[in-house]
């Protein structure tokens, strides 16, 4: 018997997979567990068709009404890990973040030690140019492999992109298929030590185990997201089963049974309460993706 190379599901629900547990369903969800019947895929449909791309869906807000069109999720078969040489290792676009963390002291290669911060994909983390505890992905990212709406395949570097805060240019409708980082030799014991004690704040300082969508807005230049909601008197606010996290107010905390719209006009309303506070403008860092209902 053999696999099925890919997975296609109309009405498929998308809430079910995100972190916050909430939102709606996809017209069409394709899961390819390789490149090629990705790229088949492609080239076959419409360039009409609205096309929305996912990963570990760790900082995503799905709607209530759905995504239109056709979602696409990479499956197992972009989770590979290859050692290039003693420095660099190419890593599908589905691996995990905290995973890559971990691996990174069986390399002996530094420089991904904050990725055990950050609980999506890597395909995910080089499209926003994610971090945490004071690195990002920039600080490592040496190319990628992506795919273009006609599935034809490009490489692209540094050169490429305009890596920012949060962002790294990435053209869109660009699907990352694959990963090459840079790291520098080190004790692994070294990095296991660096990786628990970032845990371990991690623990402390955020609300680990909950359903949540990681950190909800940007940092303003040179103020922090979580201190003016906190500053605005909106720690433990809530909006239904919606909660700006008690133990750290840049995060959205579903208590059970929130919607996502309830998530989303909390959101705003941090924003708002912010903005006719302090003048300063809070924006998304959370991608909000769909239709409200």
């Amino acid at each position: 018997m053999t696999t099925p190379a890919a997975l296609i599901r109309h009405n498929a629900p998308l809430g079910e997979k995100s972190w916050f547990g909430t939102g709606g369903a996809a017209d069409v969800l394709f899961e390819p567990k390789t490149k090629e019947a990705l790229i088949a895929f492609l080239k076959a449909l419409s360039p009409e068709t609205p096309l929305t791309i996912l990963g570990g869906m760790s900082n995503v807000l799905i709607r209530d009404g759905g995504v239109r069109g056709v979602v696409i999720r990479l499956g197992a078969g972009f989770a590979e890990v290859q050692r290039q040489d003693d420095r660099t290792v190419r890593l599908g676009a589905a691996c995990r973040d905290m995973k890559i963390a971990d691996a990174s002291a069986l390399w002996g290669l530094s420089g991904f030690e904050f990725l055990c911060g950050i609980p999506g994909w890597l395909g995910g983390a080089v499209a926003m140019n994610a971090g945490a505890s004071g690195s990002c992905l920039a600080d490592v990212f040496v190319s990628a492999t992506v795919l273009d709406r006609a599935g034809r395949e490009h490489i692209i570097t540094t050169r490429d992109l305009s890596f920012g805060y949060r962002t790294s240019g990435l053209p869109a409708g660009m699907i990352v298929t694959d990963v090459i980082l840079r790291g520098a030799p080190s004790d692994p014991e070294t990095i296991k030590a660096t990786l628990a004690a970032q845990r371990a704040k991690r623990k402390q300082d955020q609300p680990v185990n909950t359903r949540t969508g990681g950190s909800t807005f940007k940092n303003p230049h040179g103020h922090s997201a979580w201190s003016l909601i906190d500053a605005a008197g909106l720690r433990g606010y809530r909006i239904g089963a919606a909660q700006i996290s008690e133990k750290h107010t840049n995060f959205l905390v579903n208590l059970g049974g929130a919607s996502s719209s309830q998530l989303e006009a909390l959101g705003e309303h941090a924003r708002q309460t912010v903005l006719q506070r302090t003048g300063i403008e809070l924006f998304w860092e959370i991608q909000r993706l769909g239709d409200p209902l």
